[in-house]
């Protein structure tokens, strides 16, 4: 995304008591002096736990959405959100949980509106956004995977008519089509089975869907 990003060790990382800081600076950035991340997220109480750990998730599952394609900042913003325990969020609290910058945690955010995988709500009684990951983000994202098949099928249709059906860069374009088109009949099939089956399993554990 090219966004300026502060280096996980720089003297500005969050939880590291600065000058005029001290426990206060900790507690604005939803960490205790002992390290613990939760208590404080916007949207409800978030369990107590170790900031080092979930930092290194992040990073972890972050990099393994970067290698399959996924821009890396707003990678890592997602995966924040998806780290706590309300997936709802302030920037500030993103920028804490990333030790980013505010304006790397904007660009990130705002490629995650784009796509349909984070909302953007205002805080009540103030001027700050909170952000909030769909109740089934997993799905939302083979929805949005399922709306790229559609477009790229339509693409290649065109090509065809530029490239000439029956020539052979004609044939390849009408192949790539026809698979796309397969892989969006079947996204639909993957999806309706996944629903039956998440609703089976909720109805049996007694839980819904929050």
């Amino acid at each position: 995304m090219g966004e300026p990003e502060v280096p996980a060790r720089s003297g500005g990382t969050v939880g590291r008591p600065q000058p005029g800081g001290g426990r206060d600076h900790d507690r604005d950035h939803g960490r205790d002096s002992a390290g613990r991340t939760g208590g404080r997220a916007a949207g409800g109480p978030e369990q107590a736990r170790d900031a080092e750990a979930v930092y290194r998730f992040i990073e972890r599952f972050s990099s393994v959405l970067t290698e399959a394609g996924f821009p890396r900042m707003p990678a890592r913003v997602f995966v924040a959100l998806l780290t706590s325990d309300s997936g709802l969020l302030t920037a500030a609290e993103i920028a804490g949980l990333l030790r980013a910058s505010p304006a790397a945690v904007s660009g990130g955010v705002r490629y995650l509106i784009q796509v349909g995988l984070v909302s953007n709500e205002r805080d009540p009684g103030s001027r700050r956004h909170r952000y909030r990951l769909p109740d089934n983000v997993w799905h939302e994202i083979m929805a949005v995977r399922d709306r790229m098949f559609s477009r790229w099928a339509r693409v290649l249709q065109d090509g065809i008519e530029v490239l000439g059906p029956g020539t052979p860069a004609g044939n390849r374009m009408a192949d790539s089509a026809r698979y796309f088109e397969f892989l969006q009949a079947e996204m639909y099939t993957l999806l309706d089975r996944w629903r039956e089956r998440d609703a089976a399993y909720r109805t049996a554990a007694g839980t819904e869907r929050p």
